[in-house]
């Protein structure tokens, strides 16, 4: 990764702007899409967890 953007910055073809550019638009596009798909597992969990912790009794005699 680190040797292609070097190449870029130092290439002076037009594709290449192209090309880059429509890496980094589909890597934040990922990025976009695996954070709102982790967003919403862990609203999941944490609406689970909340409904077992208020189900759960708790001993008084501890």
């Amino acid at each position: 990764m680190i040797k292609s953007f070097t190449t870029f910055l130092h290439s002076e073809d037009g594709a290449a702007v192209v090309d880059m550019t429509m890496l980094m638009a589909a890597l934040v596009g990922l990025a976009l899409a695996v954070s709102a798909t982790v967003s919403n597992g862990m609203e999941d969990l944490s609406g689970d967890l909340s409904t077992t912790m208020i189900d759960h009794d708790v001993n008084p005699a501890f």
